[in-house]
């Protein structure tokens, strides 16, 4: 690599995760604000093709969610190659590793084009938005090279430390596609109008702008891509380390919309008006975990470099700053959310039963934040080193092991209270368990496959 990033092993702790989460923050943000502009924009077509891309989430969210667990895999690999100082395995490892993708790519698009009807049909999608649907997925479908290599490159070039590039990179692809939205979808100027299948080609067209982008980082700055005849047993020891972690946070990934799936189902149960209130609190509640998603994501390759150094105890003092800075921001967050709640309630709802719903939401469940953005930095950092088993067993233990099985008790006791009430206690039980498991385990030699290069010229 060119550009130096030993502050990741040799900085001042706090500095160094504040520098590195900052430009997550951005670019979570700018994700954040791709999927509105789509989401505006499809709108103004009406309520069919909105109905039609709401059906297309799920399927979006499964293959997103399973490249952002091989992508976190990936981090987890590169980072304890660039934290042992050995570059020509860190591009070894990165060349490997974006080598997956293929099939990976083929993988999800021959199983979507096959069965994109019967899939479709699955989730409830009646016949007159099913050509609407495949308007718009076919394309998507298509482009899912585009989506799915830039997700993985930027993970291994944030995995040398640099945050900053992969969010610019997304703020590109963010600015594009707000930029080609109205122009496809519509028709405007020379554009033909494509309605909703404009809406999928803009996606594909701004991820091919990162694909390029991520491409030439990897390879002319970073040096971080070789050409040279792999050892295939080299490439899949590299692959089993990658699926070694990739394949627990595919999982730890899905865990999330199964969850919020069961819980919107015990909200059905008190009327429509619950359901649009949970749906209401769960974006606010990505808003504002948005600082603690940043500090968890730069956690992995944080951890994984100082491993791969030898320097665990640089990993443990990254743990005890972040304790301080989830509880120190959960505190604010509380005190804006709590005094502005009834204001914050309208801004997304002006009918009083959902806002009556809310408001006792925003005032109590974030005073439990900072536990639940301390177990997933604790998460992040069993991934980063190389233990995803263990990072799978806390995050799934606030989803299952407290949140559901309570919610069900709660609202059976005391209605909807007693759904937020297990929200509480399962980020309070999530964070005591992570800061058990911190203790108990966190300073041990991990355990996955490890891997030696040997480049064939």
């Amino acid at each position: 690599m060119r550009t130096d990033r030993s502050h990741v092993t040799e900085g001042p702790i706090g500095i160094t995760l504040l520098r590195m989460a900052g430009p997550m923050v951005i670019g979570i943000l700018t994700m954040m604000l791709f999927n509105v502009v789509d989401t505006f924009f499809i709108a103004q077509l009406g309520p069919e093709p909105l109905a039609a891309i709401g059906f297309t989430f799920p399927v979006v969210f499964v293959i997103t969610g399973a490249t952002m667990g091989m992508g976190i895999g990936m981090a987890s690999v590169v980072s304890r190659a660039v934290g042992g100082g050995n570059h020509q395995q860190v591009a070894a490892t990165t060349t490997h590793g974006l080598m997956f993708v293929i099939p990976l790519v083929l993988l999800f698009v021959g199983l979507g084009l096959f069965f994109h009807d019967s899939l479709f049909r699955l989730l409830g999608a009646g016949e007159e938005v099913l050509d609407l649907i495949h308007e718009y997925m076919f394309v998507w479908f298509i482009g899912v090279p585009f989506i799915v290599m830039p997700m993985i490159g930027n993970s291994a070039i944030r995995a040398t430390g640099d945050s900053l590039t992969p969010s610019l990179i997304m703020m590109v692809a963010s600015v594009v596609n707000i930029i080609l939205d109205p122009l496809l979808i519509f028709g405007l100027g020379p554009f033909p109008r494509l309605e909703l299948q404009g809406a999928a080609w803009a996606t594909v067209l701004a991820y091919a702008m990162t694909f390029l982008a991520s491409g030439w980082v990897l390879h002319r700055r970073e040096r971080m891509l070789v050409f040279k005849r792999p050892v295939w047993q080299e490439v899949m020891g590299t692959w089993r380390a990658l699926l070694y972690v990739g394949v627990p946070a595919t999982c730890t990934n899905m865990l999330i919309p199964l969850a919020n799936g069961l819980l919107t189902r015990l909200m059905a149960g008190f009327g429509t008006h619950a359901v649009a209130a949970f749906g209401v609190v769960s974006r606010i509640e990505s808003l504002v975990m948005v600082g603690a998603f940043a500090m968890s994501t730069i956690m992995v390759p944080f951890a994984g470099q100082n491993f791969g150094a030898g320097k665990p105890e640089r990993v443990a003092a990254a743990l005890r700053f972040g304790l301080k800075y989830c509880f120190t921001i959960s505190l604010l967050l509380w005190a804006v959310l709590a005094v502005g709640s009834g204001t914050i309630a309208q801004w997304f709802a002006d009918d009083p039963e959902i806002t009556a719903i809310i408001r006792p939401f925003l005032f109590w469940v974030p005073l439990t934040y900072g536990a639940f953005g301390y177990s997933l930095l604790v998460t992040s950092t069993f991934n980063g080193s190389g233990r995803p088993g263990k990072a799978m067993l806390i995050f799934g233990s606030r989803l299952f092991g407290f949140i559901v099985p309570l919610a069900w008790l709660g609202t059976q006791w005391l209605g909807i209270p007693g759904l937020f009430a297990a929200m509480m206690i399962g980020n309070i039980g999530a964070g005591l368990f992570a800061r058990w498991m911190n203790h108990r385990f966190l300073l041990l030699g991990f355990d996955s496959p490890t891997i030696s290069f040997k480049m064939v010229s």
